[in-house]
């Protein structure tokens, strides 16, 4: 059962949300209809699956930003609903609503969002304290999460004596320390330098191997999306564009504004063996002679690295998983991986006989 669901979920600042709605559904533009209400959440649909990090991305004003705080019910859907850990928070009631954030989700902001006049223990520690978790308990959660960002140490601090970086780690410890099973990170690393948001990244990355929690992930940066995310959901104007893995999108975008704004990606750094190898027939039959005298690669190598493997043998190379071989590259499909679909080749097209996988790259 997925752990979120949003089912045609609108919503529209102003006192004519439901008309707007309407209007939208018979096909209105709504930079029609800026007189009656901004519509900034139009027709959205998606699910998030246990242990998934599905990241909502767009540029600015695109409604990622809106969404997330319907997701937490900070706001309600004018239209639609939202569906948390299976309960349909739409018509929750304030205390259904804080029990709900209490139990099941905590929430990573952009800005820190600490209390400058606590400790950076005390910090880590709040939402067990509104909880009514005792001192002593909380203290050693807040401790032991500290410990696990990289803060050990730094629990009597305050605040302001902390770096940026330094400070949006106490606000994950934070919300690790409320042991929800749903985390919802809006722009959590984009207001730090790039050194330091690569590291929290990376961070992130290894204790969501060790915790399988839910998160979804806010961005307006589409290569941190691409790094973080099991599946992407980009917005335009309000509405989803494309949701897919990093693959789906990188080899088959939607429309021509998918297509651009994926354009400058690296692909290379993006795309790994098993999205662009040769898989043969189903059962793999013949793989196993024709990578008998290749050079090896794992499944997860980057294609850039790939690239050197191949360049310094001239040919071909095998994808071997566990000891069993399970693709084939062949120095056509390298070339062809760097080119965007509707160029010259494209990944779509990986080795002579093969097909490519769609699985997401982490």
């Amino acid at each position: 059962m997925s752990v979120v669901r949003a089912s045609n979920v609108y919503k529209v600042f102003g006192k004519n949300g439901p008309d707007v709605v309407r209007k939208l559904e018979k096909g209105a533009d709504r930079d029609d209809l800026t007189d009656l209400g901004t519509a900034a959440v139009i027709d959205v649909n998606f699910t998030v699956e246990k242990s998934e990090i599905f990241v909502v991305m767009g540029l600015s004003g695109s409604g990622k930003s809106t969404l997330i705080r319907m997701i937490n019910g900070l706001w309600a859907p004018t239209s639609g609903s939202i569906e948390v850990a299976g309960k349909d928070i739409s018509d929750m009631g304030k205390q259904q609503l804080r029990k709900l954030r209490a139990d099941h989700v905590s929430m990573v902001f952009q800005h820190f969002a600490l209390l400058p006049h606590r400790t950076v223990r005390d910090n880590a520690a709040y939402a067990l304290e509104i909880r009514g978790v005792d001192k002593k308990t909380r203290q050693e959660k807040a401790d032991h999460w500290l410990h696990q960002v990289g803060l050990e140490g730094w629990g009597d601090k305050l605040p302001g004596e902390l770096s940026g970086g330094m400070q949006q780690r106490v606000g994950l410890a934070r919300a690790l320390a409320a042991e929800t099973d749903i985390l919802l990170m809006d722009e959590a690393f984009s207001a730090l330098d790039p050194l330091i948001r690569t590291e929290m990244q990376d961070q992130l990355i290894e204790l969501q191997r060790e915790l399988g929690k839910t998160i979804i992930f806010i961005s307006h940066d589409l290569n941190e999306a691409m790094r973080l995310g099991d599946r992407i959901a980009i917005m335009r104007d309000g509405r989803i564009a494309q949701t897919g893995t990093t693959t789906e999108i990188l080899t088959r975008p939607a429309d021509s504004y998918i297509a651009d704004f994926i354009a400058d990606v690296d692909r290379s750094r993006v795309l790994v063996a098993r999205d662009i190898m040769a898989t043969g027939s189903p059962d793999g039959a013949g793989l196993d002679g024709a990578a008998s005298n290749l050079p090896t690669v794992a499944p997860d190598t980057r294609v850039c690295d790939i690239f050197g493997v191949s360049r310094d043998t001239g040919g071909a190379v095998a994808v071997i998983d566990n000891g069993t071989p399970v693709g084939i590259i062949d120095q056509a499909a390298l070339v062809a991986s760097m080119t965007p679909p509707g160029g010259n080749g494209g990944v779509g097209t990986a080795g002579a006989s093969g097909t490519t996988s769609d699985k997401a790259v982490n």
